[in-house]
């Protein structure tokens, strides 16, 4: 069994299945598009009136309050959840009525839950999220977790410049900050203090001394006893000088032996040397400005809509964790937590119900820490046999597809419309630099297969100037199938002068026994992660 798991599926099903305070730290950015469409969140049904699509298909209809929703309400009230979250979910509903934003809270509500019994009693939760729905998740979570174990409401300026609408006469300023909500599971909850590096104004205006003899930059701080007598503080004279101080007498004593102690001119009260070298730097308070968020053009970026920087989970997982603790994302989407939890040495868990994430996040770590990394995780929910691919089809069609698609290294589409039959394009170079030729991929999951799906696949590429096609099918095609095939002609590449097929069929049996079809070297469809300067762990993936 590896340390680390990858779960494809829904996480309140997922969370279900993990036992209780196992988890050491938490942290969930759940994917509702609020900051596009900042009023769709609280639309009553039929009242939306601008373009509510989702960053990810499987998620457009997540929050919209239907009979399941009103059935789902009614559980959790009456039993299904604790007594304090019940009562929450109750005053919402009388708050906001039966709309999108009590949808997305009744969603939520569960999975908090599980996520509270899932963590240690050391640990902690982190809520990303932005102004729209932040004070509704905190009243939430006090109701799971206890205001007492509420840390901190800390706030990321994600942007330094924001696209406002002043012009089009926006009464508002400009967004460009989220919140994260931190809690502890209990007082106890692991706390590392994270420091960042002074300021070249700070250094210049505190420690403006230089030792002559060492080179090093000091200031000087007091050695006054706070409290004085009162606080036991010893009275005894220094240089000249009486005063309560800090210090015990002896210790003064070694402290001046040291070189430690300075007094500027006579009569002045002493006081003691503390080096630049010797500091920590700044603690990071709840205001974090010093972590840019992603631009297209940022070494990591991978095109993943809502992907968060590197820089961020690291000074969660550090703040949070030890070496070889849990970490665990309940909504993991392109694998920035992954990654940041693998980088620093801590096991994880990562959990998202669609498959393009859990196979960008595979590629993800490839491209980041070489081949051998896939021994140090499970993937959960993925097909392993063609029972498992039936059920996966039957689960959830257009993720069938995409996870097709991914077996040949070919883009899946991002919604499942208007695809004109194709599910995926992988792409190959040709002779020149930027040239490359597609593969246009359909994928057939039903048992009803005939020969016009293949002629439907080969008038596809050429109106669509394609060089090769490849259909996936969930069973063996049928033999007229395979005469449209044979009659499609072939390929031949411009650079090797190797021919292939024009058309080929291959069944998701095939794939999974390690069986390709007779393509060109295809190019990566996700952006490639930036590699791992750590030791080179490749080996053989099959």
């Amino acid at each position: 069994m590896a340390d680390n798991k990858l779960y494809y599926g829904d996480n309140l099903e997922v969370l279900a299945k993990l036992p209780g305070e196992s988890v050491d730290l938490v942290y969930l950015d759940p994917p509702f598009n609020s900051a596009r469409n900042y009023n769709v969140i609280f639309s009553r049904a039929g009242q939306v009136t601008n373009d509510a699509g989702a960053q990810i298909q499987a998620f457009e209809d997540t929050w919209t309050w239907t009979y399941a929703t009103e059935e789902e309400y009614g559980r959790y009230v009456n039993g299904g959840l604790p007594t304090r979250v019940a009562e929450a979910l109750s005053a919402f509903r009388l708050l906001l009525g039966e709309n999108d934003a009590l949808a997305y809270l009744v969603n939520m509500a569960p999975r908090l839950v599980e996520l509270h019994r899932t963590l240690k009693p050391s640990g902690s939760l982190y809520l990303h999220c932005d102004p729209t729905m932040s004070h509704y998740l905190k009243v939430l979570l006090d109701a799971i977790f206890d205001p007492r174990h509420f840390r901190n409401e800390i706030v990321w300026k994600r942007a330094t410049t924001v696209k406002g609408n002043h012009g089009q006469g926006q009464k508002a300023f400009g967004s460009n900050t989220d919140v994260i909500l931190y809690y502890g599971k209990t007082r106890e909850s692991e706390h590392n203090p994270i420091f960042t590096p002074y300021s070249q104004a700070y250094i210049d205006s505190a420690y403006k001394y230089v030792e002559p003899e060492t080179g090093r930059r000091y200031r000087l701080i007091s050695m006054i006893g706070p409290g004085g007598a009162a606080k036991g503080n010893p009275y005894y004279e220094v240089m000249g000088v009486s005063r309560h101080w800090r210090y015990s007498q002896k210790r003064m004593q070694e402290l001046i032996d040291a070189g430690m102690v300075v007094q500027t001119k006579p009569g002045t009260v002493p006081n003691r040397k503390q080096y630049l070298d010797e500091g920590k730097g700044v603690p990071v308070q709840s205001l974090w400005d010093d972590i840019p968020n992603l631009q297209a053009a940022s070494a990591e970026a991978l095109g993943y809509p809502t992907q968060k920087p590197l820089a961020l989970l690291e000074r969660i997982i550090e703040t949070s964790t030890k070496p070889g603790d849990v970490v665990l994302d309940p909504f993991c989407g392109c694998g920035t937590t992954v990654d940041a939890a693998q980088k620093l040495g801590r096991r994880w868990v990562g959990i998202d119900i669609t498959y393009i994430a859990i196979d960008l996040i595979v590629k993800r770590l490839l491209h980041t820490y070489g081949p051998g990394i896939v021994k140090t995780f499970d993937i959960d929910g993925i097909p392993r046999d063609t029972a498992g691919a039936q059920a996966l089809f039957n689960r959830n069609p257009f993720d069938f597809e995409r996870w097709a698609v991914s077996q040949l290294n070919a883009q899946p589409n991002e919604k499942q419309v208007g695809d004109k039959g194709i599910d995926g394009v992988a792409r190959f170079l040709l002779g020149g630099k930027n040239e490359f030729g597609r593969i246009l991929v359909s994928v057939k999951g039903g048992k009803q297969l005939n020969p016009a799906m293949v002629r439907d696949l080969r008038g596809t590429i050429e109106r669509q100037k394609a060089e090769l096609g490849v259909l996936i099918t969930q069973t063996d095609p049928t033999a007229g199938m395979i005469d449209e095939v044979n009659h499609s002609g072939s390929y031949t590449h411009p650079a090797s002068g190797q021919i292939y097929p024009r058309l080929q069929i291959i069944t998701t049996a095939e794939l999974m026994s390690g069986k390709r079809p007779q393509l060109p070297p295809t190019v990566l469809p996700y952006i490639a992660a930036s590699r791992s300067a750590g030791p080179d762990t490749s080996v053989a993936l099959f």
